[in-house]
């Protein structure tokens, strides 16, 4: 197996968990292939949690996130 079939692999294990967020799923393994920080920000309900831990399981990984809410703010 390539490294582009272990992420395309990697992609369709992710999108069995999110229908409908191909687009998110590209941004995330773009971002993981370029070895950066994703924002990831979007109207809730939208499975960026799931995806993200989708990332992390699939990848063997430890999840780090932090979440922005009003009272943080202040």
């Amino acid at each position: 197996m390539t490294a582009r079939d272990d992420i395309i692999d990697l992609g369709k294990r992710i999108g069995q968990s999110i229908i409908g967020q191909e687009t998110m799923v590209e941004r995330l393994l773009l971002g993981l292939l370029a070895n950066g920080h994703l924002l990831v920000e979007g109207l809730p309900g939208l499975a960026k949690t799931r995806a993200i831990k989708s990332l992390a399981k699939n990848l063997e990984a430890e999840l780090s996130r932090v979440q922005f809410t009003p009272d943080l703010l202040r």
